[in-house]
C-alpha cells in the first residue's frame, strides 16, 4: 500500500496534521499512518551559499573581488539541522512512497522552504500542495481533500527565489564594499536602507523644526466656538495683527448666510491585514511590530483561534462567506454582541468585503470556527485576539448614521463655520459616543460678535514609531506583511536604530552609513519597483531572469560608486581605551546581555559595565556583581566594596549532606543567640539558689 510524504514546516503544525488525519504512529522524526507518512522541517533547513562556498577565494573580505556574482549561487544545508534533513531524504526513497504533499505555510517563504528541501534531495515523485487559510481541524481535512498540483505555485516559488538571490547580491555585496573600504561592520540591504532612511528623514525634519507663534480668533455663540477661516491658518503672526481683524469684525454683526443639514453613514472598518494589526497594536499597547506577529502566530498556530497572519488583503473571498455564521458562534462565549447578531441571522451588513480580486493568497485576518480557550491565552495574545474579533464583529453591525449641521456665519467678507454632529444610529460604534443634544439654526439671523483670540505654537513633526513606519513601508511596497517586521528588528541589532520608548531613532552609526551608500539605494522608488517585480514574478507576469539580469546591473553600479566614493568614515563606536593584551583600541557594542568592549585587532572582550548577579553581599544584602579579574571571576558589591569568591561549577553542584547541613544549623543558631547579659547571669545565679 502506497504512501503520501506530507512536509510540514514545524513539529508543532505535524503533530496537528497527524491527529486530524489519525497518523499515530510516531517516531523521532515523523508521523506514520495507512495513508501519510508525516515530517518537518524546522523552519529553513537549506539556505542559499555564502560565496565561500563557491570559491574558497572568496572567502576573504577584500574590496578587489567584488562585485561577486555567481553563475549558480545553490543551496547548503544548515548545520543544526542536517539530521532531519537526512531523516526527510530517507522517507523520500521509501518505495512505498509515492509522493509528497507541501504543507508549510501558504506563502512565498512557507514555499521556500519545502521547495529547497525537495530540490536538495532530488524528489522525483508527483508533489500536491496543501493551502489552508487555518489551522483548525475543518480547515485541514477541507485541505488535504481539494489538494491542489504543486505546479500551480511554480511562480510563488521562482518569486521566493529571485527575492532570495536579490538580497544576497545587493546585500551581500553592499554590506563587503562598505565593511572593507570603511574597516567597519557596516550592513545594508535593498529594503534595510530605504527603511532606515524613512526613520532619519523625520528625524531631519524635527531638527529643522522651529515652533512658531500663530494667532487665531474664535467666534462664541451660545457655549459653541468656530474658527476663523483663513486661506493660511497660521497666517496671523503676531497679536497686533488678530487685534486689528477682530475690531474689523466688530463694526458689523454677524449674519447666519447658510445651514446645510446633510445624513452621514459610517460603515465598520474592514477586517485587518497583518501591517494594519501591527500599526494599532503598536499604537495602541506598544508592541513591536515582530511581537504582534509572534503572538498572531501564535493565535494561528497553537490555539488556532485565527486565520493565516501574513495576510496582506483586508478583503474576504466569497466562499468564506458560508463559514461566518460559524464563526460568529464561536464567538458566543466570548463576545455577546455574536449572539445578538446571531439572532439577526447572522447577516453580513458590509457586503463590499467579499471581493475576490482584492484577496491574493490569503484573505483578511479573521477568528476561526474553534472558540478561543481564553484560560490560555496569555495577556498579549487576548489584547491581540479582541482587536481581530471587534473587526471581524464589525461586518455584523449597522452602520453609524449620524446627521451632521453645517451652518456658516458671514462677518462681511471673512466666514466662521459651526459644525454640529447628531447620532441618529449608534451602530457599530455603540460603545464609543454618547448623543449629543441638537441646537437649532435659523437661515438669516443674526450673531453678536463675541470674539476669543488664542494664541498657539506650530507642533513639530512627531517621531516614527514601528506602527507609522510600518505605514510608510507599506505606500513605498518596502518588504511584505511577512517580512517588515524581521527589517526593523536587523536594523536595532545591527545598531543602526535604537528604541526610545515608542520611538524609533536612528544611531549616529546608521546616519553615517546613510551618508556612505548609494543614494539610489537609500530612495524607496528603486527597492519600490523591486518589490513590484517580485509580486509579478508571483502572478507569471514577469519572467526571474529578467529580473535578476537587473538586479546584476544595480550590483555592479552600486558596488562600483561606494568603490569611487570619497566620502569619510568617523567610527563613533570607537573609544579610547586600549585592549590589555594589544594595545589596540576597543569598541563599544551593544549586545542583549548589555554593553560590551570589543578589540580593533585581536579576540579580546570585556563588559563595559559589570553584570549584576542574584548573589547577595553577606554585608548589606544586595545583589553582587561578577567581575572578571586576573584570576577568574568573582563577585564584588558595588555598595559596600565587599569582595566574595565565586564556587566554581563542580563546588556549585556539590550537593550538602544531611548531617553536614543539621550541623550547620546548629552552629549557625548557636552564633544567632545573643550573649548573656550581667543582669541576666547574676538572675539566673539566683534563681538557682
Amino acid at each position: 500500500m502506497t504512501k503520501k510524504l506530507v512536509i510540514t514546516e514545524k513539529p508543532s503544525v505535524a503533530k496537528d496534521l497527524a491527529k486530524v488525519l489519525g497518523t499515530t504512529q510516531k517516531t523521532k522524526t515523523y508521523y506514520e499512518g495507512d495513508q501519510y507518512v508525516i515530517t518537518w522541517a524546522y523552519g529553513h533547513l537549506l539556505s542559499l551559499k555564502l560565496p565561500e562556498d563557491i570559491k574558497k577565494e572568496w572567502q576573504q573580505w577584500q574590496l578587489e573581488t567584488l562585485p561577486i556574482i555567481p553563475k549558480q549561487i545553490g543551496l547548503k544545508p544548515l548545520p543544526k539541522t542536517t539530521g532531519q534533513l537526512k531523516a526527510i531524504s530517507h522517507l523520500a526513497n521509501r518505495k512505498d512512497i509515492s509522493g509528497a504533499i507541501i504543507a508549510t505555510d501558504a506563502g512565498r517563504e512557507g514555499e521556500a522552504v519545502a521547495r529547497y528541501i525537495l530540490e536538495w534531495i532530488k524528489f522525483d515523485k508527483p508533489v500536491e500542495r496543501l493551502w489552508i487559510s487555518s489551522q483548525t481541524n475543518k480547515a485541514i481535512q477541507d485541505g488535504f481533500a481539494h489538494l491542489k498540483p504543486a505546479k500551480q505555485f511554480d511562480n510563488l516559488y521562482a518569486s521566493a527565489l529571485a527575492r532570495g538571490k536579490a538580497d544576497w547580491l545587493i546585500g551581500l555585496n553592499v554590506t563587503r564594499a562598505l565593511t572593507t573600504k570603511y574597516e567597519d561592520s557596516l550592513s545594508a540591504g535593498r529594503v534595510q536602507t530605504p527603511t532606515l532612511a524613512f526613520v532619519r528623514e523625520t528625524e531631519d525634519q524635527i531638527n529643522r523644526f522651529k515652533p512658531q507663534t500663530y494667532y487665531t480668533i474664535q467666534l462664541n455663540y451660545q457655549g459653541q466656538n468656530a474658527t476663523l477661516q483663513l486661506a493660511n491658518p497660521q497666517q496671523l503672526t503676531s497679536r497686533e495683527q488678530a487685534d486689528q481683524l477682530v475690531a474689523q469684525l466688530m463694526q458689523q454683526p454677524g449674519q447666519v448666510t447658510a445651514v446645510q443639514t446633510k445624513k452621514q453613514s459610517q460603515s465598520a472598518p474592514l477586517p485587518y491585514d497583518l501591517t494594519e494589526l501591527q500599526q494599532v497594536a503598536n499604537a495602541k499597547y506598544g508592541l513591536s511590530a515582530k511581537k504582534t506577529l509572534s503572538l498572531v502566530q501564535s493565535l494561528y498556530e497553537m490555539h488556532k483561534a485565527v486565520s493565516y497572519p501574513r495576510t496582506d488583503s483586508k478583503y474576504l473571498s466569497t466562499d468564506i462567506k458560508a463559514t461566518l455564521k460559524d464563526r460568529l458562534s464561536a464567538l458566543v462565549k466570548f463576545d455577546p454582541r455574536a449572539k445578538h447578531y446571531l439572532g439577526q441571522g447572522a447577516k453580513v451588513l458590509q457586503p463590499a468585503v467579499f471581493n475576490d480580486q482584492k484577496v491574493t493568497d490569503h484573505y483578511a485576518l479573521i477568528p476561526t470556527e474553534e472558540p478561543a480557550r481564553v484560560a490560555k491565552l496569555s495577556n498579549d495574545e487576548l489584547k491581540v485576539y479582541r482587536l481581530i474579533v471587534e473587526r471581524f464583529l464589525g461586518l455584523f453591525a449597522a452602520p453609524h448614521v449620524t446627521a451632521v449641521t453645517k451652518a456658516t456665519v458671514q462677518f462681511g467678507k471673512h466666514t466662521f463655520n459651526f459644525k454640529q454632529t447628531q447620532i441618529i444610529e449608534a451602530g457599530w460604534k455603540a460603545t464609543e459616543e454618547t448623543p449629543t443634544k441638537p441646537f437649532d439654526w435659523s437661515k438669516g439671523a443674526t450673531i453678536p460678535g463675541q470674539f476669543k483670540i488664542k494664541e498657539q505654537l506650530t507642533s513639530a513633526p512627531k517621531p516614527l514609531t514601528e506602527g507609522t513606519l510600518l505605514g510608510k513601508m507599506e505606500k513605498y511596497s518596502l518588504g511584505t506583511p511577512a517580512t517588515r517586521a524581521e527589517i526593523i528588528e536587523k536594523l536595532v541589532k545591527t545598531e543602526l536604530v535604537t528604541r526610545n520608548g515608542n520611538h524609533l531613532a536612528t544611531t549616529p552609526k546608521g546616519q553615517q552609513l546613510l551618508k556612505l551608500v548609494n543614494k539610489s539605494l537609500v530612495s524607496p522608488e528603486l527597492t519600490g519597483q523591486w518589490e513590484q517585480s517580485l509580486e509579478a514574478i508571483a502572478h507569471g507576469q514577469k519572467k526571474p531572469e529578467a529580473f535578476i539580469q537587473e538586479i546584476e546591473t544595480a550590483t555592479k553600479q552600486l558596488v562600483t560608486e561606494i568603490k569611487t566614493s570619497q566620502t569619510e568614515y568617523h567610527d563613533f563606536a570607537l573609544t579610547n581605551k586600549k585592549c590589555p593584551e594589544c594595545d589596540h583600541p576597543l569598541k563599544e557594542r551593544n549586545t542583549r546581555d548589555g554593553k560590551i568592549y570589543v578589540c580593533t585587532n585581536c579576540h579580546y572582550r570585556r563588559r563595559k559595565d559589570p553584570k549584576i548577579s542574584n548573589h547577595r553581599c553577606p554585608q548589606c544584602h544586595k545583589k553582587m556583581a561578577i567581575v572578571e579579574g586576573k584570576n577568574g571571576a568573582f563577585f564584588r558589591c558595588l555598595t559596600c566594596g565587599t569582595t566574595e569568591k565565586m564556587m566554581d561549577k563542580k563546588d556549585r553542584k556539590k550537593k550538602i549532606s544531611k548531617h553536614e547541613e543539621q550541623r550547620l544549623l546548629k552552629q549557625v543558631n548557636q552564633e544567632d543567640e545573643p550573649a548573656e547579659s550581667p543582669l541576666a547571669a547574676a538572675l539566673r545565679k539566683a534563681m538557682e539558689k
